[in-house]
């Protein structure tokens, strides 16, 4: 199926009013980039309500020449082409909208992705740079004394020596008793 040509501008105007064209105008090139993501989820909301307006006309007015409804309203437009080719602008700036919203959407993740890389790049550049200390000798206390577990009687310094004496004295009286 062949892609559709695009519509000029004066065509545009001639099958839309005055409220739809200025809808469809600020879709169009240099206005579309003056919007805002905001603005632009505004304008495809409208978009789609006039374009689905647009489609049941133009499913009615077919619906009738085959003769298989009855027509609906009193003063409806001539032929089944003019709410088609209606409601091809509206699809056709209904796209434009889209692929402005797509391309601000990859903007914003491409800018957050550049943040993050720019982040990383820093984080990766400061641990390169860690100080260490040098490799030399260091002053150093030395070893550390570990206490000694065992319980320590203290002897009063009157008394060292006095039970040695004492086993002296008492085995010199059992050698003279018995010799």
């Amino acid at each position: 199926m062949e892609e559709p040509m695009s519509t000029s501008l004066k065509s545009e105007r001639s099958v839309l009013n005055h409220e739809e064209y200025q809808a469809v105008l600020a879709t169009h090139h240099p206005d579309i980039y003056g919007l805002d993501g905001k603005g632009l989820h505004a304008a495809r909301v409208r978009l789609r309500d006039l374009r689905d307006k647009e489609r049941t006309l133009a499913r009615q007015k077919r619906r009738e020449k085959r003769g298989k409804a009855e027509a609906r309203g009193g003063s409806f437009p001539g032929t089944a082409d003019q709410p088609q080719r209606r409601k091809q602008i509206f699809a056709a700036a209904i796209k434009r909208v889209n692929k402005e919203l797509d391309r601000l959407n990859k903007l914003e993740a491409r800018e957050a992705n550049i943040d993050a890389a720019h982040r990383a790049l820093a984080l990766k550049r400061a641990n390169k740079f860690v100080h260490h200390p040098s490799s030399d000798k260091t002053p150093d206390e030395g070893m550390n004394p570990i206490n000694n577990r065992r319980r320590r009687t203290k002897v009063p310094p009157d008394q060292i020596g006095s039970v040695s004496q004492r086993t002296k004295a008492a085995q010199a009286r059992r050698d003279a008793r018995g010799a």
